[in-house]
């Protein structure tokens, strides 16, 4: 089922959309990161291109997770790239 869901990023009020399971997903990889889900939602959105919406890349953040192992940081990249630059 998706779900809206709030936060704060840099001091405004926002929400989205996600699906029960990418929800769940994110709060795993915040915990196995051992940071505030609020600052990994921060990190993505900063990362996250103009031209996308926060609820795509959240999405993709956790696929991009997933795919890379479990929990971990993908790169760094919310957009689905690798550290290099090259994507899937």
């Amino acid at each position: 089922m998706i779900r809206k869901h709030s936060t704060t990023l840099h001091g405004h009020r926002t929400s989205f959309s996600l699906e029960d399971e990418f929800w769940s997903e994110l709060t795993a990889i915040a915990a196995t990161r051992a940071v505030p889900l609020a600052a990994l939602i921060s990190e993505i959105d900063d990362q996250r291109d103009a031209d996308s919406n926060l609820s795509s890349a959240l999405r993709v953040y956790v696929l991009s997770s997933l795919k890379s192992g479990a929990g971990t940081d993908p790169a760094g990249d919310p957009n689905g790239g690798t550290a290099d630059g090259r994507t899937g």
